[in-house]
């Protein structure tokens, strides 16, 4: 008992710091919008720190699946989130098995009453967040047909099958035989069977306005402008998922820069504009993974694998914004004697609205000004 309650102080000491890095990252960067790249995907391919097995390596899965692919192929990506240990864990991937698979045969031959079965998670989720999308054509019976050539995706483990905690792929729980998916025969063996449907389910026209929405959402606007999602599902499909080459559409759209801040900022997005704007390089205490926890937007734990929602009203509650208060107190609280009329006209380069102003001009002190820029209606949207 003891050694497990140190096992987990010690994961959850790992996972602050690696919040604690991420943000680092964020604020040190000279690269923003390739940053906010990062975050985005990083939430798109969403995992949860919650699940024990995931809370060491949740930091991994960002650094060694987003990053090094941020500026890639789709594809690509795709094929390291879904064999990244994280996902496997995440999703109950590494227990699905075959029910005709060699595993299987073996354990019912010992035991009638013990079948194992495939877990169908992991097809779901890619099929309806991480490429086509809700609504695009694919039924009940192409998931489960999925999750078959799925089989068999799991991780190593200590006893010689394979690197311990790495993706392996173990032929004896594989679902042997042919599947049809979305009205296309797949019949290659072992993982290639995967692999070859995870390459058609990325190259796919749905997968490509499906990640167009997506972006043109975060960076533009909640409902995003329809000629912008076409424009960006066109790059992907023409560059056949080159991810700079949808960037650069969505860079080269009019519609990315409106003179209006019309996103409202998630608490992530908010708290890393904050401390980048009082000019810190780390939090400090309390440290910034307990920030976010008290803010809702706990670092890679989201509440389901669809991610943290991109709209404001998930973010712009009342009492949400109350939160907000609190934490801005706490920040001001921690900056030195700066004057929030002179980081107001750093920050908004004459663009904050009177009411703000007037607000600041009125603080009974510096701190109070600080407080009020930060919390201010100007500072929450981007």
């Amino acid at each position: 008992m003891a050694a497990r309650k140190a096992a987990r102080q010690e994961a959850q000491a790992l996972y602050r710091d690696e919040v604690d890095l991420r943000a680092r990252a964020a604020l040190e960067t000279p690269t923003p919008f390739v940053e906010r790249l990062v975050h985005f995907w990083s939430n798109h391919f969403a995992i949860s720190a919650e699940k024990p097995q995931v809370t060491l390596i949740a930091g991994a899965f960002e650094r060694e699946v987003i990053r090094p692919h941020v500026l890639g192929r789709f594809e690509d990506m795709l094929l390291a989130a879904e064999r990244h240990p994280a996902m496997l864990f995440y999703l109950d991937q590494a227990r699905s098995i075959g029910p005709n698979s060699k595993f299987a045969n073996r354990a019912a031959k010992r035991s009638a009453k013990r079948k194992p079965g495939i877990n169908e998670n992991l097809a779901r989720e890619i099929m309806e967040l991480h490429t086509l999308g809700v609504r695009s054509g694919y039924s009940q019976a192409d998931v489960t047909e999925f999750a078959l050539a799925l089989t068999g995706f799991s991780t190593g483990r200590a006893k010689g099958r394979g690197q311990a905690g790495a993706f392996t792929f173990r032929p004896g729980l594989h679902e042997p035989g042919q599947r049809t998916i979305i009205g296309k025969t797949y019949d290659q063996r072992g993982d290639k069977q995967a692999l070859a449907v995870l390459g058609d389910l990325a190259a796919a026209d749905a997968t490509a306005t499906h990640i167009a929405t997506k972006l043109a959402r975060h960076f533009i606007a909640d409902e995003p402008p329809a000629a912008v999602v076409t424009r960006l599902a066109e790059a992907f499909r023409q560059s056949k998922g080159n991810l700079v080459a949808v960037y650069r559409a969505l860079l080269d759209s009019p519609e990315a820069w409106q003179p209006a801040a019309a996103k409202f900022k998630t608490p992530w997005e908010w708290t890393i504009s904050a401390l980048r704007g009082l000019g810190r390089s780390e939090l400090g205490k309390p440290r910034l993974a307990q920030l976010l926890n008290q803010l809702a937007q706990p670092v890679w734990r989201p509440r389901s694998p669809a991610g943290y929602d991109d709209v404001a009203g998930s973010w712009a509650a009342p009492d949400a914004l109350v939160r907000r208060v609190e934490a801005a107190q706490r920040l001001a609280a921690q900056v030195g004697d700066i004057d929030p009329r002179d980081l107001a006209r750093k920050l908004f380069a004459g663009l904050l609205s009177d009411l703000t102003v007037a607000e600041i001009e009125r603080a009974e002190s510096r701190r109070t000004g600080i407080a009020l820029l930060l919390v201010s209606p100007d500072f929450q949207r981007r």
